[in-house]
């Protein structure tokens, strides 16, 4: 049985003096809280203005008489390059400039260089060879011999690239990439030579051929282009059958390293000093050049005297100035130019 209930009595509304003595109360409450909250939360002292941000560095000094050709980014705008001289590698913070040498040379150059994992993949040059540095420590990890270099047959294994399965180098004197696969102890790799066909055509001897290197946009072919002819390839990275990459009847004339962004290819020109910006389709089968990048476009305090390769970093580009030609290379100042595309 349900107990009947008593009705509640109806609320009384509130007087216009009972309003405004709430009101009263409810602001005095807030400015209280206000007022203890802002003495828990003040510091003793005033807050100290955080640090101006650092300028950016348009000219990155690199040592005297280090020959610089190739650049890649690792870790925390951490660029690694490569000497022509005696192989040294130096790591620069490209936030501060400061850096310094993190891998000894073997005493014979190292040119164009990829980073991957804490792992440089270091081109040889005249030596036909190849090796894997730790960015860690600076040691060798692996040591690779592609090609056997001679007076009769010389080998210049001048750059190199890493896809999600292998790293690809190209040998300027042979028609020929290098294939060298990924593995945890990196003497284990496998490494295989994959023979350039189909469209290519070998320079005559002694005049390099096959240089820059990327991977295209869909991530299925690579791009290399002839400098000797300033022809751009497509090619199969496991047939290795090249195709020419359609760009309307223009050369890339003395084209040396290749990067790749979304369907944007940046293509150095070395000796021309200009960098030509090239819009390509999903498979670089074709592409149209749309701007070329020269002195004029350099912000101040930039000056390039023949940039070899390019690596991004926060929508800047950066180009070691190889300066080919020099009076005296081993004693030459030598920098990496910054350009905003």
């Amino acid at each position: 049985m349900t107990m009947p209930t008593r009705p509640r009595p109806a609320p009384r509304r509130p007087t216009p003096r009972r309003r405004a003595r709430a009101a009263s109360t409810l602001a005095a409450l807030l400015v209280t809280s206000t007022a203890l909250g802002a003495g828990l939360l003040a510091p003793a002292t005033a807050a100290p203005r955080p640090p101006a941000a650092r300028p950016v560095q348009n000219r990155i000094e690199l040592p005297d008489g280090f020959q610089p050709e190739g650049i890649t980014v690792g870790r925390h705008g951490t660029a690694y390059l490569g000497s022509r001289g005696d192989g040294d590698i130096y790591a620069v913070d490209l936030r501060t400039g400061q850096g310094g040498v993190v891998s000894q040379g073997p005493g014979t150059p190292s040119v164009g260089l990829k980073y991957r994992q804490d792992r440089l993949y270091v081109a040889g040059g005249p030596t036909g060879t190849g090796r894997v540095v730790s960015t860690r420590t600076g040691a060798v990890l692996a040591s690779y011999t592609f090609t056997t270099a001679s007076q009769a047959a010389p080998s210049f294994v001048n750059d190199v690239v890493v896809t999600r399965r292998a790293a690809f180098f190209t040998d300027s004197l042979k028609p020929q990439l290098y294939r060298v696969s990924y593995a945890a102890d990196a003497t284990r790799a496998s490494v295989r030579t994959v023979a350039l066909r189909g469209d290519w055509i070998q320079a005559a001897a002694g005049t390099n051929s096959a240089n820059g290197i990327a991977e295209s946009p869909d991530g299925r072919s690579l791009l290399v282009v002839d400098s000797a002819t300033g022809t751009l390839f497509r090619v199969d990275p496991r047939s290795g059958v090249a195709r020419r990459v359609d760009l309307g009847g223009v050369a890339l004339t003395n084209g040396d390293g290749l990067l790749v962004r979304g369907r944007t290819l940046y293509a150095v020109q070395n000796r021309l000093n200009q960098v030509a910006v090239v819009h390509l389709d999903a498979r670089g089968s074709r592409g149209r050049v749309v701007r070329t990048l020269t002195a004029a476009d350099l912000p101040a305090g930039a000056t390039f005297d023949v940039p070899t390769t390019v690596a991004a970093y926060r929508g800047s580009l950066y180009l070691p100035d190889a300066r080919f030609g020099t009076a005296a290379p081993t004693t030459a100042d030598y920098w990496v130019t910054r350009l905003r595309p």
